[in-house]
């Protein structure tokens, strides 16, 4: 099936990063699609994209210099995992997963997920992108990931956190939030709606925030720099606490595709010192996803 009308693909040249990761770097955030002919998109997607298999993401994070992947399940594949799954067992220890499941999930199926390198869930709260899922199937699915040591990931627009915040905080696991929470950059750092989310990742120990995604954020454009502030931020207040991905293939971007070499170079603006760097990109999604 032909990708849908407007789709942006991933970027087919992406610049070398003047940026060089740690040793041991983690591209916590990314994603895996089809190709299609043997992982078949969802039928309740709300867009086709292009194929984006997993022998491009490896390639891609041996050229920007990462040594490992975290790959997230995407909403175009729904709750079949089995793409996901697949290029997480064919990496060689080298990527963990995050899967997006349903109540009808099996124990079964959860620890097969489990041995394979699966160590968390996603919940979107996105409502443009997927159908909302009622509050008690998530609670359920959370209470039952909890013993396999999972976290659930929540991906949401910050202007809803004032009615998630109870929701989440009440979950019995570690919560990692996408994308700082999607923060609305013109409203400023002031905004009650981002010290919210701060007061949010402060008073709750076990949540992290990924400070990923400025091209989605950006009012300005590449290179990012009006996002940068409320990723410096985040990552001055929670170092240990926070996590960095490319979001490649980048689904549902509007405009272009961004330049993930450029995308790299932004981490140097946002974590400061080696050492804030090497808790980024290698000592938190280490802890997190391979402990």
């Amino acid at each position: 099936m032909a990708m849908s009308a407007g789709y942006i693909p991933f970027h087919p040249n992406p610049s070398k990063p003047k940026f060089k990761p740690p040793a041991g770097a983690v591209d916590a955030h990314c994603h895996v699609f089809g190709p299609e002919n043997k992982f078949p998109y969802a039928p309740e997607r709300k867009y086709t994209p292009c194929d984006a298999p997993k022998e491009k993401l490896f390639q891609l994070r041996d050229f920007l210099g990462f040594d490992k992947n975290v790959i997230v399940q995407a909403s175009c594949h729904s709750k079949d995992n089995r793409a996901m799954v697949d290029a997480i067992e064919s990496s060689n220890g080298r990527a963990k997963g995050v899967a997006f499941v349903g109540d009808e999930v099996t124990d079964d199926e959860l620890k097969l997920m489990d041995r394979a390198g699966v160590k968390g869930v996603r919940f979107n709260f996105i409502k443009r992108l997927v159908d909302f899922t009622p509050r008690d199937v998530l609670q359920r699915i959370a209470a039952r990931v909890a013993p396999l040591g999972w976290h659930v990931v929540v991906y949401f627009e910050m202007a809803d956190l004032s009615e998630l915040e109870s929701f989440f905080t009440s979950l019995p696991t570690g919560v990692v939030v996408d994308h700082m929470g999607r923060p609305e950059v013109k409203k400023g750092l002031d905004h009650p709606d981002f010290l919210r989310f701060l007061r949010m990742m402060d008073k709750h120990k076990n949540f992290w925030s990924k400070v990923s995604c400025p091209e989605r954020l950006t009012v300005a454009g590449s290179p990012y720099d009006d996002v940068v502030p409320f990723a410096k931020k985040i990552v001055e207040s929670f170092p240990d606490r926070v996590l960095w991905g490319t979001d490649w293939p980048h689904p549902n971007m509007t405009k272009e595709a961004p330049d993930d070499g450029v995308l790299v170079d932004v981490i140097p603006k946002i974590a400061v010192t080696a050492a804030l760097q090497q808790k980024l990109l290698v000592d938190n999604p280490m802890r997190l996803y391979w402990a």
